[in-house]
């Protein structure tokens, strides 16, 4: 049975995210340097896996990252592949957020309340859902057999959701920084279903470290 593979991977570390701030497609920061020392160290640690093509988010946190875990491979950026944007609570730190009643109605998933400048639930479910499918239908087209993704923590957990088995909820399909899923279909799954399997963490050997600990 012939198997394509795609390895998602949610991007490095930034100052936002050390600092606690609330970070979505409105901000477009960079790596900074302990995430860049955390996946160095991730690389030396475990075994991420060597492959022709990897998809990106077009923020420079994912395409980052990308050229750090994958230097010289080929890179496509997808838009749709880009975190949620926050509008109004972009970069505010999420221990006041927290205290904040808009926003508490905002992350209530049954409310259709959609702050000033923020991209609708309902969308960002729209937009992102597909995407796996998509870069799948790609790699049988080109006959491409093993990929990468780097993209964002909600925007996996979303796909996963999604197309994804064993079945989860999104919040079960999260991941830290650095570290991601390994899916695959054959021909007839992506045809009768349109569903991938999860069958692997990626880098190799990373659960097991942190089943240990």
């Amino acid at each position: 049975m012939k198997y394509y593979k795609l390895h998602l991977i949610r991007h490095g570390l930034t100052a936002g995210n050390l600092q606690g701030l609330y970070i979505g497609s409105g901000t477009d920061l960079p790596l900074c340097d302990e995430g860049r020392a955390q996946l160095e160290e991730l690389k030396h640690r475990f075994r991420y896996p060597d492959v022709p093509l990897v998809f990106t988010s077009p923020l420079l946190r994912a395409t980052q990252t990308a050229e750090l875990l994958f230097p010289g491979v080929r890179q496509i950026e997808l838009q749709d592949l880009r975190e949620m944007a926050f509008g109004k609570f972009e970069g505010q730190p999420l221990q006041q957020l927290v205290k904040d009643p808009e926003f508490a109605q905002w992350m209530d998933p049954t409310s259709r309340t959609v702050p000033a400048g923020a991209e609708d639930r309902q969308a960002f479910f729209n937009r992102t859902s597909g995407m796996l499918m998509k870069m799948f239908e790609y790699m049988l087209r080109t006959h491409t057999e093993e990929a990468a993704c780097v993209t964002h923590g909600g925007v996996i957990m979303n796909m996963l959701a999604q197309h994804a088995l064993p079945f989860r909820k999104p919040e079960e399909w999260m991941t830290d920084p650095g570290a991601g899923y390994s899916v695959r279909l054959d021909a007839e799954m992506w045809m009768r279903d349109h569903l991938a399997e999860a069958y692997d963490v990626v880098p190799a050997g990373y659960l097991d470290d942190m089943e240990q600990e």
